[in-house]
Parts: C-alpha cells; sequence; structure tokens
C-alpha cells in the first residue's frame, strides 16, 4: 500500500504494555474476525477474560496515532478509512462518526468485556471502539499465510464494516433477530459478509486514491480466504460444520469483499435482502 500521503487518524488510543484490571460485564455484541479458531464464541472468550485477574496499570493510554511503525499504519489506515466514509455519508446528506482505535497486547478491557488477543480484532458497539493487538499481523502472515499490508489494512476495514452497521442501525436490527440467527445462512454471517463488503468499499475507493499496489487485491482476498469458516473448521476440527458458522465460507467472503471492491457502492451490500449468500 501506498500510505505516504494519508494522514494517520488522532482516533487511536494506545494501550500496550498497560495491562487490565477487573473485567466489565458483558452488554452487548462483540464481533471478532476469527473469533472461533480456537473453538470459542467471543462472547465464551469474555467470559473466561473475566475469571483472570491481571496487573493493572493506571497510567492512562496514550492518544493519538502511535510512533511505530506498525501503530502508524494502522493509524494512516483508520485515516483513509476515514476519508472514505466521511465523503460517502456526506454525499447521502449524513455525517461520518468514525471509531476509536485501540491498540493492546494480551487483554484489554472494554464496554463489551475484557478482549483477549486470542479471539483476534473486534468491534465493541457498545463504546464504539476497534480493538486491536498488533500480533494478529504477524498471524496473518504466519499462522494463516495470509501476508502483505493490505491484507492487514483489510482486517481493519472490517471491522470499520461493523462500525458502519452500528451507526446505521444494522446491529440493532440484529440483536432483535437474534434468536434464529445460527448457521450458514444466520444473521452472524450476513453481519460479518456485509462488513467484509463494506472493506472491499473501502478499498475501491483506496484504489482510487493512488493507495494500492498491483499486488494488494491478491493480499486482501488471501486474507479473506484464509479465515473462511469452511477453511479454518477444516482445519482446528478435520471437519466442516455448516450448523455453526459465524462468518462465511472462503469464498463468500472472498464473493462479498469483491463485490464492494468493484461497485464501490454501499447499497450493493445489503446481505440481509440477498436470496443466497
Amino acid at each position: 500500500m501506498q500510505l505516504g500521503d494519508q494522514q494517520a487518524s488522532s482516533n487511536v488510543e494506545d494501550r500496550r504494555g498497560m495491562g487490565v484490571g477487573g473485567g466489565l460485564g458483558v452488554g452487548g455484541v462483540v464481533v471478532a474476525v476469527i473469533a472461533y479458531f480456537l473453538g470459542f464464541d467471543p462472547g465464551t472468550a469474555i467470559n473466561v477474560a473475566q475469571q483472570v485477574a491481571p496487573r493493572h496499570d493506571s497510567r492512562p493510554a496514550q492518544k493519538g496515532a502511535p510512533s511505530d511503525a506498525t501503530g502508524q499504519f494502522a493509524a494512516r489506515v483508520l485515516g483513509s478509512t476515514e476519508a472514505v466514509w466521511g465523503k460517502i455519508m456526506q454525499q447521502n446528506n449524513a455525517q461520518y462518526r468514525p471509531p476509536t482505535l485501540v491498540l493492546y497486547d494480551g487483554q484489554v478491557r472494554s464496554a463489551c468485556g475484557t478482549g483477549q488477543s486470542a479471539m483476534g480484532p473486534f468491534y465493541c458497539p457498545n463504546d464504539e471502539k476497534l480493538y486491536l493487538d498488533l500480533s494478529f499481523f504477524r498471524d496473518l502472515q504466519s499462522r494463516f499465510k495470509a501476508p502483505g499490508d493490505f491484507a492487514q489494512a483489510y482486517v481493519i476495514a472490517h471491522e470499520v464494516g461493523h462500525h458502519l452497521q452500528k451507526i446505521t442501525g444494522t446491529f440493532a436490527k440484529m440483536e432483535s433477530a437474534r434468536g434464529g440467527g445460527a448457521g450458514a445462512e444466520g444473521t452472524s454471517v450476513r453481519m460479518e459478509l456485509q462488513a467484509d463488503c463494506y472493506a472491499g468499499v473501502w478499498g475501491h475507493f483506496a484504489g482510487t486514491m493512488n493507495q494500492l499496489d498491483p499486488s494488494d487485491m491478491a493480499e486482501a482476498l488471501a486474507a479473506a480466504t484464509a479465515i473462511g469458516d469452511d477453511r479454518l473448521q477444516k482445519q482446528s476440527q478435520g471437519r466442516v460444520v455448516p450448523e455453526s458458522f459465524t462468518h462465511g465460507t472462503s469464498e463468500q467472503r472472498v464473493r462479498w469483499f469483491k463485490r464492494g471492491m468493484d461497485s464501490g457502492r454501499p447499497q450493493d451490500c445489503n446481505t440481509f435482502t440477498a436470496g443466497s449468500l
């Protein structure tokens, strides 16, 4: 990616090295990119984390773009999403309310509970913050065989997609439909695929801003493929169980990302009215 001219977002909290205090109650839905890849869902992971009493550092989190290279990269990607979605929302006579990116290591407190890095990146709708342990970028390359800076950017853009769902009311609709939302055609999968499509919409405009390299599309598709439900289940348990899907298959994730990337139209990302995913 070519982010040298992209202004880094100031909506960053750097909590790395701070540790966490006691857990908070789970109040809402936390959406993780790969929450189940170790065999648990985000809610379970948070409940487990709340039983741990790690050290607590009372220092305030550093606000603004970090100075280290990886933190700067994450802040610039977030800045790019702010530019894209701010313009799109303005064109639709609305104002974009950007989320905050929280960088942490190990464990972190959120308004949805205490999260763990093993959950992968997640979004908490209660505080409108994205939570990212930057070690996940190494996991993308080593564990999931999805290297490249645009693969990393896709992960952030996907979580920003969940923020779009929050501010446009989709999260509220999901909460009311949660009772019948499990499985391959369920609400959770539709939410995740829509976030993938929104990430593609951002990628479309990042391309028009000359921020993408020729190899970037392949990197994003490799990441989407690597974290499909079918592929992760096959790797972790040796079989695929569609009834327990939460994020969609590799093929679905790639297809919906490409749909947003090709059109650049958020209205093309309505997975809830799609007859077939």
